[in-house]
């Protein structure tokens, strides 16, 4: 690595000059080349900058090769590539290319500057991040908030039985993952793994599913049909949304606990069968059982032992790290880079309540990884239903209070003998309002200049003194 973090690349002397010049006011060292040719002997000698920022209309080489050229041999360094208006279409090449962003000209100075932080930071995350990369090949529960270590101890626990487990949750929480770590970090392990949804099966056919058919048991019966608890035999059989079972199935249900034997529809002869039962419910099954819609005998037959599912809202801690993981997913999926998430737009994301939990995360992220203009994934990316008022969490105090709030605060702070308290005031007064205002605009720094009465030079002034990333 050498001192520069940045290497410009641009066959312009003045746009040379005055990035550079900019870049160097920021703090951020620089070296400018006038082809391409000169930075990639450079780099072949064995010397490397944290970003590459290349015009993409040089006489020798183009910067898309340029682009190609660098990451055959450093696939994790960002290069921004400067496109003038009229080279749409090889800003979006530049995208599919693997370019970390582009720099419209003419641009503006401090857009630039903001830019190139955002390259080199993620240059350095990417650096941490390529040392430890977690496995994504197997589907396994992520989580380091609380709630989510009690689910990780519950299922430790069980490793070794093959006791009956009901797991509660909102929907789109992640049941069925638990219900498959249970099962294969249990006995059954290599035996088979059946689902079946409750509410996604029609009343009349739900027998039939569970326990099988012989044939002629009813119309359409050409033949003879396994269930799913033969299916399972040996394994284990998880039911979800147990809540939603039909009435006279639970009595079946019940007997099969019970002695391990039923009939199929329209059999005389019973199956035995030795399988593990997982339950699980977005209800509240005591509330079921209270207005007669779920036997009470079956809950206590289920209710052996009760994992609780956290919403994400509970858990927002894991917000950043679900994010990071499902857009690695996403991205093997489709077979493209994965991208990665600004601060900014963790922040931002990190505030939402996500009514749909886990599933309406992973989905966002699989909207991103195509979607998303850049490769790192910025509040502006962000789909607009999930910025909808409906979906912003409520402050926990009215707009009118704060005046008293901050009564309250002063008088603590004088009662204390704290000196200098306007200025820390004022400090956090600002702080807050310039967060609020780029959270509201998706981080459009204009746009939030705008609506605090701000120029644009102050408001990127206050970002640096306040430390707003």
């Amino acid at each position: 690595m050498t001192n520069e973090s940045v290497w410009i690349v641009d066959d312009d002397s003045s746009i040379r000059w005055v990035l550079q010049k900019a870049l160097q006011a920021a703090d951020i060292s620089c070296l400018s080349f006038e082809n391409p040719e000169d930075l990639l002997l450079q780099l072949q000698s064995g010397q490397a900058p944290e970003v590459i920022i290349s015009d993409i209309r040089m006489p020798q080489m183009d910067g898309m090769a340029l682009l190609n050229e660098v990451h055959a041999s450093h696939p994790l360094l960002p290069v921004i590539i400067m496109t003038a208006h009229s080279d749409l279409d090889s800003a979006v090449n530049a995208y599919q290319k693997g370019a970390f962003e582009y720099l419209p000209k003419p641009f503006d100075i401090d857009e630039a500057v903001t830019l190139t932080q955002r390259a080199i930071a993620h240059a350095r995350e990417q650096s941490t991040a390529s040392k430890v990369q977690p496995d994504d090949t197997v589907t396994e529960i992520i989580g380091e908030a609380p709630a989510m270590q009690e689910v990780f101890r519950a299922i430790g626990r069980l490793s070794r039985s093959s006791i009956s487990v009901l797991i509660n949750g909102q929907s789109g929480t992640g049941k069925e993952l638990v219900a498959q770590a249970l099962h294969r970090h249990s006995p059954r392990a290599s035996k088979p793994f059946i689902a079946l949804n409750m509410a996604a099966i029609p009343a009349d056919l739900v027998e039939s599913e569970l326990f099988g058919h012989e044939k002629g048991a009813f119309t359409g019966a050409q033949a003879a049909r396994q269930g799913r608890f033969e299916q399972a035999d040996g394994g284990t059989l998880f039911l979800d949304e147990i809540g939603d079972m039909p009435l006279d199935v639970q009595t079946r249900l019940l007997r099969v606990l019970a002695d391990g034997q039923f009939y199929r529809v329209g059999g005389h002869q019973s199956v035995s069968v030795d399988v593990r039962i997982i339950a699980a419910t977005h209800q509240n099954l005591e509330k079921r059982v209270a207005e007669g819609k779920f036997r009470e005998d079956l809950f206590h037959r289920l209710n052996v032992i009760r994992v609780h599912l956290p919403s994400l809202s509970e858990r927002r801690e894991d917000i950043p790290l679900l994010t990071r993981h499902f857009l690695r997913r996403a991205a093997k999926e489709l077979d493209v880079e994965a991208k990665s998430i600004s601060k900014e737009a963790e922040r931002v994301m990190s505030q939402l309540p996500w009514p749909g939990n886990v599933r309406q995360l992973e989905n966002v992220c699989r909207w991103l990884t195509v979607m998303a203009s850049g490769q790192e994934v910025l509040p502006s990316d962000l789909p607009p239903e999930i910025h909808s008022d409906s979906s912003i969490e409520k402050p926990a105090a009215e707009a009118g209070d704060w005046p008293d709030l901050l009564a309250s605060w002063t008088d603590k702070q004088l009662r204390d003998g704290h000196h200098n308290i306007l200025n820390d005031a004022m400090l956090t007064f600002e702080r807050v309002m310039l967060e609020r205002a780029l959270f509201h605009t998706h981080g459009h720094k204009q746009d939030a200049a705008k609506r605090l009465g701000w120029g644009r030079n102050t408001l990127t002034r206050k970002l640096k003194e306040l430390g707003v990333n």
